[in-house]
């Protein structure tokens, strides 16, 4: 709207902006035939914080009493940590049950996060008899990694329409907009990254292509919403002859 008012922002400077990272985990919506109901894809969400007892009295609590804090800096310890103590149970929950016959790829956005083959997470995600594995994002490809080519864009939309003031306020608005964010619209995003894959092996491997409009809503109403998008026999013959 033309007339609608702008939230109010308020920060000291551009120094105390509160900030705070998120790892996201997401699949392919998909209709769960074991519990009889649409899994929506979304895995979870979750920030890197840490907590520690404030330093000094301040207007909003006192001495001593419990904060949260974000990590500035996410190390491959923080990222693999997280995968442990939070993604890989957050799969084998969250998941249809028929997948844990199958193997469940896990693409990591930042290859130095962790090891593909690091021990502790290849034994946990083949714990319980699932067959979880992990592989890294082909290198300075944004338009492969899912959550960059348009499901974080969709979910800071929704979390742009709050005013958060503190840490614990920001956490509780990017995770109330994970969570509200319709499922039509991580399967969208897939849609288009299946699409970009084809154009990315049109392109011989590189950048060159822009991002194609599909008309995802407009298909999904005619029933015409593949959940396996079909290259085009011209991509795999220009993909396949770079290889020979």
């Amino acid at each position: 709207m033309l007339n609608e008012e702008e939230p109010e922002r308020n920060c000291k400077s551009k120094r105390f902006i509160t900030k705070v990272m998120f790892m996201a985990a997401v699949a392919r919506p998909r209709y769960d035939s074991h519990r009889k109901h649409y899994f929506d894809g979304k895995i979870g969400i979750w920030p890197f914080v840490y907590q520690e007892p404030a330093q000094r009295n301040s207007k909003n609590r006192d001495k001593g009493t419990i904060i949260k804090k974000n990590v500035e800096s996410v190390t491959a310890v923080h990222s693999k940590n997280m995968i442990m103590e939070n993604v890989i149970s957050a799969i084998k929950s969250k998941f249809p049950p028929a997948y844990k016959k199958k193997t469940i790829y896990v693409q990591d956005n930042a290859k130095p996060h962790f090891s593909d083959n690091d021990a502790d997470i290849v034994a946990l995600g083949s714990a319980d008899d699932w067959n979880i594995k992990f592989k890294a994002q082909p290198a300075n490809s944004p338009d492969l990694n899912v959550l960059d080519l348009g499901f974080f864009n969709s979910i800071q939309s929704l979390q742009h329409e709050a005013s958060p003031n503190t840490i614990d306020e920001l956490i509780n608005c990017v995770q109330d907009a994970f969570h509200q964010l319709e499922a039509n619209t991580l399967d969208n995003v897939f849609t288009t990254l299946q699409a970009c894959m084809e154009l990315i092996m049109l392109a011989g491997g590189g950048n060159c292509y822009k991002i194609p409009h599909l008309s995802k809503e407009k298909l999904r109403r005619e029933g015409g919403l593949l959940e396996r998008y079909v290259c085009s026999k011209e991509a795999y013959n220009k993909a396949k002859s770079n290889f020979e």
